[in-house]
């Protein structure tokens, strides 16, 4: 089952209240940013983060954030994501030291903690999905291939125009996750041509322990859907759920392959989440290195921590056994 089931955890409804407010204030900024002349395309690299649910993206991101070299989607700009130029700028008014008089409204606003709650983080500056801003340009609600009805929907001058603003108010390359889109990446790397894909791997069986207990946190259940929907997810709906999970697994790893494959090198960076925990200046080298190829010099000293606790599921040998073997027959299974 997908998520016929209108029903979730009720630390994860939604707050309608805060629906209504949000849509209100977007109407109006929205407008007014319409007014501004603001940039139409990113001058400097866009790095995006993609991987299965589970595997480490939003750790990835966290970091990225906390190098102090780039810009991202913060849970305070998220709110404005129908005006982010806007937005960017109310973030800096509030959080920026630069902009701070006589300490009247800088508080503790701190981007070093690495916490987060099935993807969502807690602070103004946190990293966030950012899935209102990618949904007003893509009609999707969850990670899942376009068809080509919707790919004639999509606002693909919007959304660079958008990234641009964002851009153009922090004066850094934009790095988040990008996992709406991860599935469409062609189209995501020709819209922006300067783009850089980091694409997360994980243990397979610690990603998909760590995906099941998602859904048992989010519906209460482990037998509704939770996430991503790669190509092939249709095949996996009448499986027990350890094999849906391994199949979400390996078929987004083979669907964000096959797209990156027709990349440059220079434009897509594996990274092993175990590997990366333990040293994460490989990782940051090799970034540095791959916005030299966009013609950016990214600053080799930064901000982030050099090592990470990998977080291992607690699981007993038995069911490890079963996920394992469920991975193998899944990926017998789609070989052909």
């Amino acid at each position: 089952m997908i998520d016929q089931d209108p029903r979730r955890e009720i630390a994860f409804t939604r707050n309608e209240a805060l629906e209504e407010l949000l849509t209100e204030l977007n109407s109006a900024m929205g407008n007014a940013e319409r007014t501004l002349e603001l940039p139409v395309a990113p001058s400097l690299p866009v790095i995006f983060v993609v991987g299965p649910p589970r595997s480490g993206t939003t750790l990835v991101t966290q970091w990225l954030a906390a190098s102090g070299r780039l810009a991202w989607p913060t849970n305070l700009l998220s709110r404005f994501y129908a005006a982010p130029y806007l937005g960017a700028r109310i973030q800096q008014l509030l959080t920026d030291p630069r902009f701070n008089y006589r300490n009247e409204l800088l508080g503790e606003h701190s981007v070093a903690s690495f916490d987060s709650d099935l993807g969502k983080t807690r602070g103004l500056l946190q990293p966030n999905e950012f899935w209102y801003f990618w949904r007003r340009f893509f009609p999707l609600r969850w990670p899942e291939p376009l068809s080509a009805e919707q790919v004639a929907e999509v606002d693909g001058c919007g959304f660079v125009a958008g990234l641009a603003a964002i851009e153009a108010a922090f004066g850094k390359p934009f790095a988040a996750k990008a996992m709406l889109l991860q599935y469409n990446l062609t189209l995501l790397a020709e819209l922006l041509p300067t783009s850089i894909f980091l694409h997360v791997h994980r243990d397979p069986v610690d990603n998909g322990l760590s995906i099941l207990r998602a859904r048992e946190r989010f519906w209460g259940t482990n037998t509704h859907w939770y996430s991503a929907r790669p190509p092939g997810t249709e095949d996996l709906l009448d499986r027990d759920p350890f094999e849906q999970v391994a199949g979400q697994i390996l078929f987004t790893h083979r669907s964000i392959d096959a797209e990156l494959r027709a990349l440059p090198a220079y434009r897509t960076l594996r990274i092993d989440y175990e590997s990366f925990c333990r040293d994460t200046a490989p990782t940051w080298s090799a970034l540095v290195e791959r916005c030299a190829r966009q013609g950016f010099a990214l600053d080799a000293e930064h901000d982030a921590p050099r090592t990470f606790s990998a977080q291992k599921p607690h699981a007993s040998a038995e069911v490890r056994s079963q996920l394992a073997a469920a991975l193998q027959r899944v990926m017998a299974g789609s070989a052909g």
